[in-house]
């Protein structure tokens, strides 16, 4: 009886995320000076870290409070995705034609039917062997349309400004059932030999955008060179249908090689003008333009193209924070169900997860409207933890000073390559969360929400979080 009562004592003194000691006294020292020099307040903090077996953490600071995520919120998506569709889920994209406009001597008489299943990561190379297909099966010119088949995604109407009004960013893309490249133009920028000028080589280049390339060099030091860059577009033609891209600014020399990823043409736009810049190369024409539409009753396959499994797919909205991937899981998740939010909803209860706070806006953390707990966050990692799927959601999280966003962070400390953590970031949110293996061999989880206007100054206090835990968690 002795033994039950000192038994029953010591489970009701373990710390509790609803009960515990003092923020002075939960937060490590390391953690609590990094953030008293960023200026944040633990009030705009939450912290926990638990081990993946335990019933309650170690540590758990503002635990049960609401929090803006950001990226963070893909590990729900994503973990979600990977139960409900299976790692090896993959999608498919279509080229169709009426039965009546079939091939004849390598003419298609009428429009070539493009339809998408919300592809995620449907790429300019994958694309260019979708054309190859069509080119290997004797279709040379099309005398109709290109009509792209989008009716997989309900129409969403989204305005890639309204974030933050940068729409030209790769990141404020909206995601859309026919997903080409991300829908973005690479510009690679190199200093020529003449000491005045700079290529700017595209890719893909669109047929339908002109591109004038204005930008000077100077001799001063490189820093964040895109601020003094600047891109303009707007329709020209006689028919409206092409664009031109005026670049302007004065890029650093100093600077060497770099990429410039910008969002500049509609996604029917930009996946015409893609199309006829591959199928011009390959030796195809295409009489008409491009609309919306739907295979018509009866239309024969031409092509077809499956994506990498979604296990693949996981590992590149995790390691590189892609908004829009996260947004066409998201919304693939709520093709029979009513949307991505009910989806995932009725994971969680069926997992006997209950997020009373949580608020799912886009699936992708690019949202100021998304909430969660770090109570909460750190649960879904515990039943990540114990899921079938564990290896495939781990594998995708970056590892700590070796790849994705968490390349260049602790390189050189203990916790190098010894943690799995996603990362989140938005104007006056900084966050993490994952799992850090310690230096005794057991796996932590550790989450990490900051919101407050000084959290772009955060990254030394959860840097010393995850040393920290590597090497002193109790």
């Amino acid at each position: 009886m002795p033994y039950l009562l000192a038994l029953l004592l010591s489970l009701f003194c373990l710390p509790t995320l609803a009960q515990g000691a003092p923020h002075d006294e939960r937060l490590p020292p390391p953690v609590a000076r990094a953030l008293k020099a960023a200026g944040i307040p633990r009030s705009a903090v939450a912290v926990v870290v638990q081990e993946t077996g335990a019933v309650f953490p170690r540590v758990g600071i503002n635990a049960g409070q609401a929090m803006n995520p950001a990226s963070v919120m893909k590990l729900v998506t994503t973990f979600a995705a990977l139960e409900l569709l299976g790692p090896a889920h993959a999608w498919r994209t279509e080229a169709l034609a009426a039965p009546q406009d079939l091939l004849a001597d390598g003419v298609l008489a009428g429009d070539l039917v493009l339809r998408g299943s919300g592809d995620p990561r449907l790429t300019f190379e994958q694309f260019w062997l979708l054309l190859r297909q069509l080119r290997a099966r004797g279709l040379r010119d099309i005398r109709g349309d290109l009509v792209l088949d989008r009716s997989a995604f309900p129409a969403i109407g989204h305005d890639e400004a309204a974030f933050d009004g940068k729409p030209q960013r790769p990141y404020n893309v909206g995601p859309d059932a026919l997903l080409l490249n991300f829908k973005a133009v690479r510009l690679t920028l190199i200093p020529a030999a003449d000491p005045e000028r700079i290529l700017a080589l595209p890719e893909p280049a669109p047929a339908n955008l002109d591109i004038v390339n204005l930008i000077k060099l100077n001799g001063g030091g490189c820093g964040d060179w895109k601020d003094g860059l600047r891109a303009d577009v707007s329709r020209h033609g006689s028919n409206g249908g092409n664009y031109r891209l005026i670049l302007t600014g004065s890029y650093p020399a100093a600077c060497g090689e770099q990429r410039w990823n910008l969002n500049v043409l509609s996604h029917a736009d930009y996946v015409l003008g893609v199309f006829r810049q591959l199928w011009t190369e390959l030796g195809g024409s295409i009489k008409g333009t491009v609309r919306d539409g739907t295979a018509p009753d009866g239309a024969r396959l031409l092509a077809s193209i499956d994506s990498a499994p979604l296990a693949e797919i996981v590992r590149d909205i995790n390691k590189f924070s892609n908004n829009v991937m996260a947004r066409q899981v998201f919304l693939t998740l709520g093709q029979k169900v009513g949307g991505g939010d009910t989806a995932i909803r009725s994971w969680l209860d069926a997992k006997d997860l209950r997020f009373p706070e949580l608020v799912l806006d886009n699936g992708s953390g690019l949202s100021r409207l998304e909430r969660i707990s770090a109570e909460n966050m750190t649960r879904l990692l515990a039943a990540a933890w114990r899921s079938a799927v564990m290896p495939e959601l781990m594998a995708s999280l970056p590892l700590v000073a070796v790849d994705g966003t968490m390349k260049k962070r602790l390189v050189g400390n203990g916790a190098a390559g010894q943690a799995h953590i996603k990362t989140g970031s938005l104007d006056g949110v900084r966050t993490l969360a994952g799992y850090v293996l310690d230096r005794r061999g057991r796996r932590q989880i550790v989450v990490f929400f900051v919101n407050h206007p000084n959290a772009a100054a955060a990254q030394p206090a959860q840097d010393a979080l995850l040393q920290w835990v590597y090497e002193r968690a109790p």
